[in-house]
């Protein structure tokens, strides 16, 4: 028999066990310990990592994954799989072990491999590299919110397309999170939205093991997290020890049972349970084992000693065998459900289809009407009116503001709320919570079959910053709407008045940052958004209104393209992007009647003009003019990339000030008058 253990998990056996395992082994514990002891042999060889929480955390992981989760190894995108999100990433070995046992494409070699150069099993997990894995998680909460959002998207789906009999979207989000994810301000913010949305498929383990790396939760986290939860909206359990198989089975039974709450389980565990001494203490959190140590651990739970990734042939044949079966079989019903929805419903399974695969209905670009040159628009407006224009033949496409709709100019006209009584409103309000709202974006991203965009002021993306760059590293297609875009905005002063933040969110790999010039490139803007389904999308937009230029809209698209040409080679080039594009042209007017040649480049997007031909971008940009002065109401920082060692820039230095924006613009040498001394100070080096 496996050995008895103190309250902290730690070993009360003195004596070796044998290093074979005991005949009359239980199954179910045999699976478990095989999941603890991958765990703590991958971190062990790869001298780095987490084994406290999978050790801990295996018999939650295993009632869940064994008696409730609805997925398929044979069919891991299968599209009404139950979602499983691991918040605590660090524990990433617990997912990457049950991801090996139940028959995913996760060979034992990548386990042997964990957290090495070009292998699928990363320190913590990443969605673009093994099949099972929903999200990358690690930046602690951001798993957590991000099941929020794919809970969103499931009950949205499911109230707009599920027919009585013809249940074609209905499964859960799980998740496990740790005290760490609980105590960062995003898991707050989401737990709250989900409350109040009433997100009843929605169930999170908490792995309550009350160690953090510095040690006890009580040297910082002492507040009642289930009483919390409780105040949320939420359905709460509680059970004290994580090793009970029954108790958690029955608690889970409960909380799926509550369809009208988001449940959270809190578990009593031990962190690196079976470890003699380490058990239940900080030692075991972050750091291998040490090999003296892992032999005793398995001493302690009766494990070979001399084995290293040991996996019993019955429990490949309890999880892995067993898993194919169940989950191939349930895949197939939904599939034949899905085929008897399309001959019932077959208007319904048609756009069922569209969503799945994003595809906009025909003709829809064409409803996106550019305006006419000369007019006046802030381009916040003009992005309202461009996604009032194409919502329609673009349904899938849902979103919303962090409270500031009438700002952000996000509303959709006729277009109801998402509600907990009225799931099939495709206006999401997410409050005055800037970070959950864009990991649940992620999550909803994730989820298929809905294109999130969410919004709020430029100046706050500092307050989502981590869920955007999880958006860009796991190329998500999440739409990110940024209004007030610089000291244009005026009145409100610094603290609202974004600086530093477009040259920042352009230094994010796999971001496409836009900031269009007027409505005609915002229009524009709005159309590639639909277009691309690669990566997130950043639109920088004005409070400010801005002129219709001649000749802006589809150049958008290259990144960069001339707006005001000459003869020959230019004598100096201006680049300019968004407000400031109105100043470089009316400069460049004055230049040319004084016999400059000069060329005026709309730059709206860095990222776009990068992926140009070679070719393309010495038609814009030709080597040959070393004068070229780029305008930008931001840092100048960075802009070097673009004018060189002989160009200059007009930016800001530091930060702005409280007064109309027609004031800050011209006290601070956003005017078409500065642009041209600027310029003609340059040719006269």
């Amino acid at each position: 028999m496996p050995a008895k253990h103190d309250r902290g998990g730690r070993c009360q056996v003195s004596t070796p066990f044998p290093p074979s395992l005991p005949a009359d082994a239980d199954i179910a514990r045999l699976s478990i310990d095989t999941l603890r002891f991958l765990a703590v042999d991958a971190v062990q060889a790869a001298r780095s990592g987490h084994p406290g929480m999978p050790m801990g955390a295996a018999s939650m992981a295993y009632v869940l994954w064994k008696r409730h989760m609805k997925h398929s190894p044979a069919h891991p995108d299968w599209f009404d799989r139950d979602r499983f999100v691991l918040s605590a990433g660090h524990g990433s070995m617990l997912l990457y072990g049950m991801l090996h046992l139940t028959g995913y494409a996760m060979p034992m070699e990548e386990i042997e491999h964990f957290r090495q150069w070009g292998s699928i099993t990363p320190g913590h997990p990443e969605n673009f590299l093994a099949e099972g894995v929903e999200t990358t998680t690690g930046p602690l909460g951001q798993g957590f919110a991000n099941a929020v959002g794919m809970a969103m998207a499931e009950k949205h789906l499911a109230a707009r397309f599920n027919e009585p009999g013809f249940e074609i979207v209905d499964h859960f989000t799980y998740g496990i999170c740790s005290d760490g994810d609980l105590m960062e301000g995003v898991s707050h913010e989401a737990a709250s939205l989900a409350g109040h949305l009433g997100l009843g498929k929605l169930i999170f383990l908490y792995d309550d093991n009350g160690i953090s790396i510095d040690g006890g939760t009580e040297l910082s986290f002492t507040e009642n997290v289930p009483q919390r939860f409780e105040a949320y909206g939420w359905h709460v359990d509680r059970i004290t020890d994580g090793n009970d198989l029954e108790t958690i089975d029955q608690t889970l039974r409960r909380a799926r049972a509550e369809t009208d709450r988001p449940s959270l389980i809190a578990v009593r565990t031990v962190i690196g349970y079976g470890s003699p001494n380490k058990a239940g203490s900080a030692s075991s959190h972050g750091s291998p084992l040490g090999e003296e140590e892992v032999v005793l651990a398995k001493r302690c739970l009766g494990w070979p000693e001399d084995k290293k990734f040991f996996v019993p042939d019955e429990v490949y044949a309890h999880m892995r065998d067993a898993s194919l079966k169940a989950g191939h079989a349930a895949y197939a019903a939904w599939d034949e459900r899905l085929s008897a929805y399309r001959n019932r419903y077959p208007g319904q399974a048609k756009i069922f289809d569209a969503w799945r695969s994003g595809s906009p209905e025909e003709g829809w670009a064409k409803r996106v009407k550019i305006p006419v040159a000369g007019t006046v628009q802030a381009t916040r407006a003009a992005s309202g009116k461009a996604l009032n224009e194409l919502a329609p033949s673009v349904p899938f496409l849902i979103g919303g503001s962090a409270d500031l709709t009438p700002s952000n100019n996000t509303a959709v006209k006729d277009r109801e709320d998402f509600q907990k009584t009225s799931p099939m409103g495709g206006y999401l309000r997410f409050g005055v919570r800037e970070h959950a709202m864009a990991s649940a974006c992620n999550g909803i991203a994730l989820h298929g079959a809905v294109r999130p965009y969410c919004a709020t002021f430029l100046i706050f993306s500092d307050y989502m910053r981590p869920a955007v760059r999880l958006s860009a590293l796991m190329k998500t297609p999440v739409l990110y709407i940024f209004t007030h875009d610089s000291i244009g905005l005026g009145e409100d002063g610094p603290t609202h008045q974004p600086i530093e933040h477009i040259m920042s969110l352009r230094a994010m790999p796999n971001l496409t940052v836009i900031r269009p010039a007027d409505a005609a490139e915002t229009a524009e803007a709005w159309k590639l958004a639909v277009d691309r389904k690669d990566g997130p999308i950043a639109l920088i937009l004005t409070r400010q209104g801005l002129p219709v230029l001649e000749g802006t809209g589809e150049g958008l698209r290259r990144g960069a393209y001339v707006v005001f040409a000459c003869e020959g080679t230019p004598d100096i080039v201006l680049i300019g992007t968004g407000s400031e594009v109105q100043h470089a042209v009316a400069a460049a007017t004055t230049l040319r009647k004084t016999g400059v040649a000069v060329q005026v480049v709309s730059m709206p997007s860095w990222e776009l003009f990068e992926e140009q031909p070679a070719a393309y971008r010495e038609e814009v940009l030709p080597r040959a003019v070393r004068k070229r002065l780029a305008v930008e109401a931001g840092i100048g920082t960075g802009w070097e990339r673009y004018v060189g060692l002989e160009g200059a820039v007009i930016g800001m230095t530091g930060f702005g000030a409280s007064a109309p924006g027609s004031i800050t613009m011209q006290k601070f040498g956003f005017t078409a008058e500065n642009v041209l001394a600027r310029a003609q100070a340059l040719l006269a080096e």
